[in-house]
């Protein structure tokens, strides 16, 4: 009896928790899509380098389902569908240039990290405490990869420098915060930096909607993007004219990277979610900007471009369960109904 007593014990010990379980779940949706778009991309893709560090993440992408496809076995948990080949079309025209590409991994290297770290941090068995570890190590390693490529190709265009201050100063007034009308102290620091990264973020996230855009069949999807760069063209005004008018330059804009194709590579499914992803994490960045910005009309400007974006969120997520498209997430057992 005290055999079974600590096998038990034991067992309950190991068991999932909840973070564990959703964040393995997330994480193996996320990479077969990504698997998808990557595979699809060292088909177009021509640049040498450009297409080597593709397979590197290609690599650690097919690593990463390896070991949550054993853990699901360990744990008797029903696989995800996820992404698979029917979601891509390799044979499909370049719909996006090797610039754009490159420019996406990026991107996409950094949501990535910030999703591994998250999972590190709520994750405590240490089998999953380790994968994120690797996890987290690999996303690093393409993001540096990435933007040293862009840095050599010249593509990587430096935020805004500012003059280092030659005293130490307090704020004194409330008139540092409050000012909305008429004339505005200057934007710092910390306002402008979050203006340009959300931006540069924003023009990548644009032309990647656009190109989707271009190639739906589906009236109702085409539509939603439409709606979706139309939201993003309008958070690409106001934070534009934010350091535009502290005379301070703006990230490149990156629509004239995407081809004339209108073969679609992907399935309207997986360019839905990888649109949902993008607006998702866009809520996450402005609440971070609204946070840290002092002057009152910017953190406005951050918190409705969060609504703007969770709007359009819960849009795709409607229009994802209307088409059968969206997995179910696990859940806690309805103990209500299982007394019925």
């Amino acid at each position: 009896m005290a055999l079974i007593r600590r096998n038990r014990k034991l067992q309950k010990k190991n068991r999932l928790t909840s973070p564990e379980m959703a964040n393995l779940w997330t994480h193996y949706i996320r990479e077969t899509l990504s698997i998808c778009v990557n595979k699809y991309m060292l088909h177009t893709i021509q640049d040498p380098e450009i297409h080597s560090l593709f397979q590197t993440a290609l690599h650690y992408s097919l690593k990463h389902i390896d070991t949550l496809k054993a853990l699901f076995k360990k744990e008797k948990f029903p696989i995800p569908k996820g992404f698979t080949e029917e979601d891509v079309n390799l044979e499909a025209p370049p719909l996006f240039t090797d610039v754009l590409c490159l420019k996406s991994l990026y991107m996409m290297s950094t949501h990535g990290h910030n999703e591994m770290s998250l999972s590190f941090t709520t994750s405590l068995r240490p089998d999953i405490v380790d994968f994120y570890y690797q996890c987290n190590l690999n996303a690093m390693e393409i993001y540096k990869k990435t933007k040293d490529l862009l840095i050599s190709k010249q593509l990587y265009q430096q935020p805004p420098t500012y003059i280092t201050p030659n005293k130490v100063e307090m704020i004194k007034h409330y008139h540092y915060v409050t000012d909305v009308f008429g004339k505005q102290r200057p934007i710092n620091t910390i306002e402008s930096g979050h203006a340009y990264f959300n931006l540069h973020r924003t023009f990548i996230a644009k032309a990647m909607i656009l190109g989707f855009s271009q190639v739906s069949k589906n009236q109702n999807v085409r539509a939603l993007l439409e709606k979706s760069l139309q939201v993003k063209n309008k958070h690409i005004d106001v934070f534009s004219s934010l350091l535009t008018k502290d005379n301070l330059h703006l990230p490149q804009s990156c629509e004239t990277e995407v081809t004339n194709s209108n073969i679609s590579p992907f399935s309207d499914r997986l360019m839905l979610l990888q649109t949902g992803f993008l607006f998702g994490v866009a809520v996450t960045y402005y609440n971070a900007a609204l946070i840290a910005s002092m002057r009152a009309d910017i953190s406005a400007h951050c918190e409705k471009a969060a609504l703007d974006s969770l709007w359009i969120y819960s849009r795709i997520g409607k229009d994802m369960i209307d088409n059968h498209w969206m997995e179910q997430p696990p859940q806690a057992d309805d103990r209500k109904r299982l007394d019925d």
